[in-house]
């Protein structure tokens, strides 16, 4: 692999800018990110590691190293995992439902952060899992991760961005009345003992687009675009809406298990601008086969 080094060209009109604040104000690199690399010697100037108050000067070649040396304390574990995307940067991958997506108490092994970390072992690159986004377990479709500091910044930093969109497809109980819109409602945690979450004008600001994409006899396909990311925000928005998820145990109202065995939402659609590039990337994967079978299900 190639080394993994960032290279900036001064421009005329930045020469005299100390070395830090170029980097922070015209690469826009964050303040953590600028004075790791320098502790490390990872920033270089004409390929001479250099000193962060140094001055700038017009066509100077700044050459700034995201690689490093850095684990983590999470055993790999050998997993199928289907790469949608993967470069230098970042990997995105298609998460199949019923996978935590990293550790915790009650799922020490088995995750997804669990088979990166075999995965990136396997191809000899030095990365730890540094989550962009996150699906609840049951829920599938597209996570990204970065693999590296850099990028994980970059990401963090855009995802104001317009170009920065994650959309869902989701399978609701009954056919809403409104066939698009925008739900702006404020979403709050109900108490410290659960995880449940109600709309309450208590809670954080939470916008969700919808559309929908097809109706059925006894449910819709919807498409959701999150321009928040609250937990469980879509699905709470549409439970509160009157229409929840087929298969929610948490927000549902009937057993639906003779359907689906899990909430039928998948993160179908990511568009983001590549952390190193700028350029957008649009990416998407197809309908799980769960979900599929359930729009057969309630065609009738």
């Amino acid at each position: 692999m190639k080394e993994n080094k960032l290279i900036f060209r001064v421009a005329a009109e930045d020469e005299g800018l100390k070395l830090r604040e170029y980097l922070k104000s015209k690469q826009k690199l964050s303040s953590r990110l600028i004075k790791g690399a320098a502790i490390e010697g990872r920033i270089t100037v004409n390929e001479k590691i250099t000193k962060l108050n140094y001055v700038v000067k017009h066509n100077d070649e700044i050459g700034f190293n995201v690689a490093k040396e850095e684990g983590q304390n999470i055993d790999p574990e050998k997993m199928d995992i289907e790469v949608v995307y993967e470069d230098i940067d970042i990997i995105v991958v298609n998460k199949r439902p019923g996978i935590v997506v990293h550790p915790t108490k009650s799922y020490p092994n088995g995750t997804l952060a669990n088979g990166l970390l075999y995965y990136f072992k396997e191809k000899g690159e030095n990365c730890i899992v540094r989550l962009v986004s996150r699906l609840d377990m049951d829920t599938s479709g597209l996570i990204m991760i970065a693999k590296n500091q850099f990028s994980h910044m970059a990401l963090a930093r855009d995802m104001s961005n317009e170009n920065f969109e994650k959309s869902y497809l989701a399978i609701v109980h009954g056919n809403m009345k409104e066939k698009q819109g925008t739900i702006n409602l404020p979403i709050y945690r109900t108490g410290g003992d659960t995880i449940k979450r109600i709309v309450d004008e208590r809670g954080q600001e939470s916008v969700t687009h919808f559309k929908v994409v097809e109706s059925f006899n006894k449910g819709d396909l919807v498409e959701l675009t999150l321009e928040t990311g609250r937990t469980h925000q879509i699905r709470v928005h549409l439970t509160h809406l009157g229409h929840p998820l087929y298969g929610d145990s948490l927000y549902g109202i009937e057993d639906d298990s003779d359907y689906i065995e899990r909430q039928a939402l998948h993160a179908y659609k990511l568009k983001f601008p590549h952390p190193r590039t700028g350029d957008i990337l649009n990416l998407e994967t197809d309908i799980p086969e769960d979900m599929k079978e359930l729009l057969d299900k309630i065609k009738s």
